[in-house]
């Protein structure tokens, strides 16, 4: 992959894959560090590190004394907002037949640049097709 870290974060995508990934690894119940999101993205710790700083400025994160970050409310909101699309636009490229990992890499490029005007068409359509399937 490549590093796209500080480089990009002036841009609302590379911001909201930063907040996604805290999240993630939020859920592992363990203390998230500068290392572990460079790690998860494979992205230098220079350029995690500049990021974190304007996550934090932009009150999105915080980060403690020994370097443990945690989401803000609203950095958390940002971040499940993305999340909860990645995780919708990818099961249901893989419920029309779409394999795994394009369904996933695909989600992660279409979740920053629908309208939500798009993505609840398309949660509507997939609820229907649920109800209409069982």
């Amino acid at each position: 992959m490549v590093d796209q870290g500080a480089e990009k974060l002036a841009t609302n995508e590379s911001a909201e894959n930063y907040l996604e990934t805290i999240l993630m690894l939020s859920h592992r119940g363990l203390p998230i560090r500068s290392i572990d999101i460079a790690n998860e993205l494979e992205y230098s710790k220079p350029s995690v590190s500049i990021a974190m700083k304007k996550l934090l400025t932009n009150g999105q994160i915080t980060m403690d004394r020994d370097g443990s970050i945690a989401l803000t409310e609203r950095g958390r909101e940002i971040a499940q907002k993305i999340y909860d699309r990645h995780v919708l636009i990818s099961d249901w490229l893989m419920a029309l037949g779409v394999d795994r990992e394009t369904a996933v890499n695909d989600a992660c490029k279409m979740e920053h640049d629908m309208s939500e005007q798009s993505f609840e068409a398309i949660q509507k359509h997939i609820e229907v097709w649920k109800r209409g399937s069982s």
